[in-house]
């Protein structure tokens, strides 16, 4: 079970177990909420615990006090130190933090500052991504018209970032934490279950508005704002999937990779070996994998295969 998007841990604990009793299966295998820092308290986290949360996601994105301001948040490394040993004392010691390569101002010592706190807090879990700015944003409108607000001038480069997110995996490999997919890196026995679901093809629903379901077969959305949802019923047209497609784009993302049958080897037989041969791509014993380089530019490996299809 998993409580995400938005801020879900701004519920008081009476509202969440009120919500939560309605989930069947308890007690669940893994349960997780994601929680901003600066939200949470010693009832709070007590609460989670007595309503079956035994996972907890941290959206903290940096730990430098210049490029947190940046991203409009207001916690500190401190507050997140003291917020993380409350999750432990209430009985919650499987958690995640999230950490963004790329923020305006960044440098590679202030990432290096950040990973030292990962070291310092020892979390099972680590998310790393690489910062993507999206055209329609404001941030996005001033770096495509060379302006200066939103620290738009400061945004370091794509090889600077990518040099981030390698130090990040060799860092947290040192830590014991390993990646087991592109953005996301566990102790053994710590992986996420609930988004190995996404990647692995296995059926999930979601509840609520935007929310999305599969159920092996087909793929629905739920209409997009709380109204529209309301309103529809909770029903929501749905589309056939493509396994084919989606084994590739998918399942590669994952470090231990896809094994393709026959007809697959077959099938995209050019892309995989133009990929080996550019050393995006390695097999081995019947595995296609990406390598640490095709990591770095999956998105055109995923494009290739489904421009196969």
């Amino acid at each position: 079970m998993y409580l995400g998007g938005g801020t879900p841990s701004s519920l008081e604990p009476d509202e969440l177990s009120q919500l939560l009793s309605a989930v069947p299966g308890k007690p669940w295998l893994e349960a997780t909420i994601e929680a901003a820092p600066c939200t949470i308290t010693a009832e709070k986290a007590r609460g989670w615990r007595e309503c079956g949360i035994n996972r907890v996601s941290l959206g903290v994105q940096s730990f430098v006090e210049r490029e947190i301001a940046r991203t409009g948040r207001k916690h500190t490394a401190a507050i997140v130190e003291h917020e993380v040993g409350l999750l432990r004392d209430a009985g919650i010691t499987n958690f995640n933090i999230d950490l963004i390569a790329g923020l305006s101002g960044q440098t590679a010592a202030s990432w290096q500052q950040s990973l030292d706190w990962i070291e310092r807090l020892q979390p099972p879990h680590v998310s790393i991504y690489m910062l993507e700015v999206d055209d329609d944003s404001r941030l996005g409108h001033e770096v495509l018209l060379n302006g200066k607000r939103y620290g738009a001038p400061e945004i370091p480069s794509d090889d600077l970032t990518a040099e981030m997110y390698e130090t990040a995996v060799a860092r947290l490999k040192s830590l014991g934490i390993p990646r087991y997919e592109i953005s996301n890196f566990a102790r053994p026995g710590f992986e996420s279950k609930h988004n190995l679901k996404y990647w692995r093809l296995e059926p999930y629903c979601g509840f609520g508005a935007d929310a999305h379901s599969f159920d092996g077969a087909r793929r629905w959305q739920n209409p997009e704002t709380v109204e529209e949802y309301m309103a529809s019923n909770h029903a929501a047209p749905s589309v056939a999937a493509n396994h084919t497609e989606e084994k590739f784009f998918v399942g590669l993302r994952l470090t231990e990779g896809v094994r393709p049958n026959t007809a697959e080897w077959t099938q995209y037989d050019r892309p995989i070996r133009r990929f080996l041969d550019a050393g995006l791509l390695e097999t081995e014993n019947g595995t296609l994998r990406l390598t640490d380089r095709g990591v770095l530019l999956s998105n055109e490996v995923f494009q290739e295969f489904l421009t196969a299809c």
